[in-house]
C-alpha cells in the first residue's frame, strides 16, 4: 500500500518556532524535511523530537537562500517521496534601526533572510504542486508590520513585503489546487526574546504552539478553499 503521509518542508526548523512547527506535523504523522546550514542547527533538531517520530524527520544541510541548493533539496525529497505537499516558509530575523541608523548591510540582510528566502523556497516547490494539482504554502510574516511601523524600518519592510508575495502569489495560483497563506505573530514566546526583553512580561506574548497550530490549520488538507490570507495571532 502507498504510504499517504503527506511530506512537508519547513525552512528555519531550527528556530523556537521552527521546532514547534515540526514537531507539530510530526505529532500529526507527517513526514518533515528540515534544511539546516550548521551542525549546532541539526543537533537542536535531533534533540527536539522524540524516537517515535525521529525516522520521519529529513535533515539535510541546505541554505535556504541558495536557489540551486534548495532546487536540490526539493528534488531529493520529491525523489525519495514522490511527493511535496506542503511548505512552511519560517525563515526570519529581527533587527532595530530606523533608517537613519540602518546601513546598507542591515538593509541587504533583513531582506535577504525575511524576503528572498520566501522567494528562492515558494519558486522551489511550486512547479511541482502546480503539476500535482495540490499544495500548500503557509508563510510567517509579523503582526508588528501591520500597519507599518517606525523604529526597525527594514525588517518592517521586509515583512510587509512577504504579505504582499503571499497575496501576489495566491491570486497567481487561485483554482490551480495551491493556497499560499500567512500566519502573522506578535511578539512571541521564545527564549531569544525573553533573553532581548528580560523586563517585558512574556505572559502577553503568543506561544509558539498557537502559531504552530495556525499554520497546520492552513497546511490541512480541509483549507483547500482558504487562500490569501493573512492570519494574526
Amino acid at each position: 500500500m502507498a504510504d499517504r503521509r503527506r511530506v512537508v518542508i519547513v525552512t528555519g526548523g531550527s528556530g523556537a518556532l521552527g521546532q514547534a512547527v515540526t514537531q507539530r506535523f510530526l505529532a500529526d504523522g507527517e513526514v518533515v524535511c528540515v534544511p539546516w546550514i550548521v551542525d549546532k542547527e541539526r543537533e537542536r533538531l535531533e534533540a527536539s523530537v522524540d524516537a517515535a517520530t525521529r525516522s520521519r524527520l529529513l535533515l539535510e544541510r541546505c541554505d535556504v537562500g541558495d536557489d540551486a541548493a534548495m532546487d536540490r533539496l526539493v528534488g531529493n525529497v520529491a525523489t525519495t517521496h514522490g511527493r511535496v505537499d506542503v511548505l512552511v516558509a519560517a525563515v526570519g530575523g529581527f533587527a532595530l534601526g530606523d533608517l537613519e541608523h540602518t546601513d546598507r548591510k542591515l538593509w541587504d540582510s533583513m531582506l535577504a533572510v525575511n524576503l528572498t528566502t520566501q522567494y528562492v523556497a515558494a519558486h522551489a516547490v511550486l512547479p511541482r504542486m502546480l503539476a500535482a494539482g495540490s499544495g500548500r504554502i503557509v508563510s510567517v510574516a509579523s503582526r508588528a508590520v501591520v500597519p507599518p511601523a517606525g523604529g526597525f524600518i527594514a525588517y518592517t519592510v521586509a515583512k510587509a513585503a512577504v504579505i504582499a508575495f503571499v497575496q501576489a502569489l495566491a491570486a497567481e495560483t487561485r483554482g490551480r489546487g495551491v493556497t499560499v497563506n500567512a500566519v502573522l505573530p506578535s511578539t512571541m514566546d521564545t527564549p531569544a526574546n525573553r533573553a532581548a526583553m528580560p523586563d517585558a512580561d512574556p505572559k502577553a506574548w503568543v506561544p509558539v504552539t498557537a502559531v504552530a497550530d495556525a499554520i497546520a490549520s492552513l497546511a490541512a488538507e480541509r483549507s483547500a478553499h482558504v487562500t490569501g490570507t493573512l492570519l494574526a495571532i
